[in-house]
C-alpha cells in the first residue's frame, strides 16, 4: 500500500485559516492553496469546513467547488456535516469523498444510506479518539472506506491517541503528521494500518515535501508519487554528460521548450518536484522560474525508446519561454493547412465558438436562435436529439448514429454555456467516476 501526505485547507467564512482551532486567515485564497499544494506534490487535499449555519455552509460548498477546480489531486470535504444533502453537495461539489464525524450520532446513522448511495470508497470517518469506533466495527467495515483521526489538539500529532486507534481500526488510517525528522515519519508509516498523514505539519513542509518522500522511500516506505522506474545511470548521455529533455504542458500537451539535465539537476527534479536543468552557457544547475516565478511542477517523467531523451509533463506557471511567449516554439518555418481530429481539440473549438456567440451574437446564427428562446428550447431541443439518438440506433447503417451523436453534443454544448458548464467539469467528474 502506498503511504500518502494529504493537504488540509480549513476554510471559514470563505476564507483559508491556519487550523480548526486557529481562524486567523492566511494570506492565499483557498483556491490558491489548493494549486499550490498539488503542484508541492500533496496527494490529496482535505478540505475542513468550519462554518456555522445554512448560510454559511452553502457560501462554503460555492468555494470547495472553487478549490476542486483548482485542485490536480482528489479532494475530501470534512466537516459540518448533518444530512444526506450535505453529503451530496460535497460530492457534487467534486469532492472525491466526504468525511463523516463520528462524534456526531446523526452522522453514523447517516453511514449505510450515503454509502450505498455514493459507494463506500467515497465515505471516510472522522474521530477525534478510538473511544469513538467502540460498537460501531459492522458498520464501519461494510459502508466505510477509511478513518481520519482528528486529534482534539487542533489535528497535531497525539502519539498515544494514535497507538490507541491503530490498534482498535482495522481500516486504512490518517492521521496527523508529527513534527518530527523524516526518520521518525518513516518508521510511523511503515505501521500497516497506518495509510496516510495530513494536517498543519504536513502544509508547514510543503516545500520539503518531496524530499520527505525520497527519504522514507528509500528507507523502505512505498509512498505514492515516487517510485523512480529509471535511475540517471539507466539513461544514455552525452559526451558532456547531459540528457536532453523535452517540456511538454500535462493538460494541453502543447510543447513548451527543451533542456538539459545532468545527474545532478535530475536528482534535484525528483526531490523537489520543480524542473531543475543544467545551463551548458553558464555551466551551472537551475531551477525553471527561480528568477521570474514561473515554476515547472512535475508531473511526469518519460524517457524515449533509446533511453537518450527525456519527455516532462509539467503544470507551468506564466510562461515557459524567456520573451514571455507561452512556449518557445512561435517561429513558423512551414505550415500544411490539415483537419485536426483530436477529439478534446475539436470540442473546444465548438464550445469556444458557442461561447463567443453568446457574448457577441451574429445575426442569422442558429446558436443565438437558441440563446435567445431560452433555457427551455434548448433542453426541448436536448432532448429532441436524445431521441433521434435512440432512433438512428435502430439502424444498421452507423453514419446515422454519428450524425445524430454529434448533433446532440452540439445542443448538449448550447446548455452547458447557458448553464456555466466547462468542457473541464465534466471531464474531471468523468476522471473521477
Amino acid at each position: 500500500m502506498e503511504k500518502r501526505f494529504s493537504a488540509a485547507i480549513y476554510l471559514d467564512k470563505g476564507k483559508a485559516v491556519k487550523s480548526r482551532l486557529d481562524r486567523t486567515a492566511l494570506p492565499e485564497t483557498p483556491e490558491e492553496l489548493a494549486k499550490r499544494y498539488s503542484d508541492l506534490c500533496a496527494d490529496e487535499i482535505f478540505i475542513f469546513d468550519l462554518s456555522e449555519g445554512d448560510e454559511e455552509h452553502d457560501a462554503a460548498i460555492a468555494a470547495i467547488k472553487r478549490v476542486v477546480e483548482e485542485s490536480e489531486v482528489p479532494v475530501c470535504g470534512c466537516g459540518n456535516i448533518r444530512r444526506f444533502e450535505d453529503v451530496k453537495k460535497m460530492l457534487y461539489a467534486g469532492c472525491e469523498s466526504c468525511a463523516l464525524n463520528y462524534s456526531k450520532e446523526s452522522n453514523v446513522e447517516l453511514t449505510e444510506e450515503v454509502s450505498k448511495r455514493f459507494g463506500k470508497e467515497r465515505i471516510a470517518a472522522c474521530v477525534a479518539n478510538a473511544s469513538e469506533l467502540e460498537g460501531r466495527g459492522e458498520i464501519l467495515s461494510t459502508f466505510v472506506s477509511r478513518v481520519i483521526l482528528i486529534g482534539g489538539a487542533d489535528d497535531h500529532y497525539n502519539g498515544g491517541a494514535v497507538n490507541d486507534l491503530v490498534a482498535a481500526c482495522e481500516l486504512p488510517v490518517w492521521i496527523p503528521m508529527p513534527d518530527a525528522a523524516p526518520g521518525q515519519i518513516a518508521t510511523l508509516l511503515k505501521k500497516e494500518r497506518i495509510a496516510g498523514l495530513f494536517g498543519p505539519i504536513v502544509n508547514a513542509n510543503m516545500e520539503e515535501l518531496n524530499a520527505i518522500k525520497a527519504f522514507c522511500s528509500e528507507d523502505g516506505v512505498s509512498v505514492c508519487g515516487f517510485d523512480a522506474k529509471l535511475s540517471f545511470a539507466d539513461l544514455k548521455t552525452g559526451a558532456d554528460g547531459l540528457v536532453p529533455v523535452i517540456v511538454q504542458d500535462y493538460r494541453t500537451r502543447e510543447v513548451l521548450m527543451m533542456a538539459y539535465m545532468n545527474e545532478e539537476a535530475f536528482r534535484a527534479t525528483l526531490q523537489s518536484g520543480r524542473m531543475t536543468y543544467y545551463s551548458r552557457s553558464r555551466r551551472c544547475q537551475w531551477i525553471k522560474g527561480e528568477t521570474s516565478g514561473h515554476f515547472q511542477y512535475l508531473k511526469e517523467l518519460s524517457a524515449d525508446c533509446d533511453k537518450d531523451t527525456l519527455l516532462a509533463k509539467v503544470s507551468q506557471i506564466g510562461a515557459a519561454c524567456h520573451t514571455g511567449a507561452r512556449s518557445c516554439f512561435f517561429n513558423e518555418v512551414v505550415r500544411k493547412e490539415y483537419i485536426d481530429s483530436d477529439p478534446q481539440k475539436i470540442l473546444d473549438h465548438v464550445y469556444s465558438v458557442i461561447v463567443d456567440r453568446k457574448e457577441h451574437p451574429k445575426e442569422g446564427s442558429y446558436t443565438n436562435y437558441l440563446f435567445d428562446k431560452g433555457i427551455d428550447k434548448i433542453l426541448k431541443k436536448v432532448g429532441e436529439e436524445c431521441t433521434e439518438i435512440v432512433i438512428a440506433a435502430k439502424n444498421p447503417d452507423p453514419e446515422e448514429i454519428k450524425y445524430e451523436i454529434s448533433d446532440f453534443l452540439y445542443h448538449a454544448m448550447v446548455l452547458m454555456v447557458e448553464r456555466g458548464i466547462s468542457w473541464e467539469d465534466v471531464t474531471r467528474e468523468l476522471a473521477r467516476r
